[in-house]
């Protein structure tokens, strides 16, 4: 412990001592896809609706996605950690049971 005056007197302390160098790594976090689901009952436009809305696709990329949805089973929204990801899925479920569409959006971790 080292003890300095300051200029009124009064005695300033500090502990002196030397921290180890340490290397931290960040850890990028995981990402998580998030994909809707074919139905047969859930309108195209409806899709295509949700992808512009709630995952800011333009007219061509929310087509595109609407047209794997519904000739793969499966369209890919977009990759976000799992935060954002978990809210897309609230978002877009919320959204279809609103306007009765049984549309479902999960997520998998890429």
């Amino acid at each position: 412990m080292h003890n300095e005056k300051g200029k009124n007197g009064d005695e300033y302390r500090h502990d002196a001592f030397i921290m180890p160098k340490m290397r931290s790594k960040l850890q990028k976090p995981k990402l998580y896809r998030v994909l809707l689901l074919d139905d047969d009952y859930t309108p195209m436009d409806f899709v295509i609706f949700v992808l512009k809305s709630f995952f800011k696709k333009n007219f061509e990329e929310a087509m595109h996605i609407m047209l794997s949805v519904h000739q793969n089973g499966v369209g890919e929204c977009g990759i976000y950690n799992y935060e954002v990801a978990e809210m897309k899925i609230i978002q877009v479920r919320e959204c279809a049971r609103q306007n009765e569409h049984p549309l479902q959006c999960v997520m998998e971790w890429k």
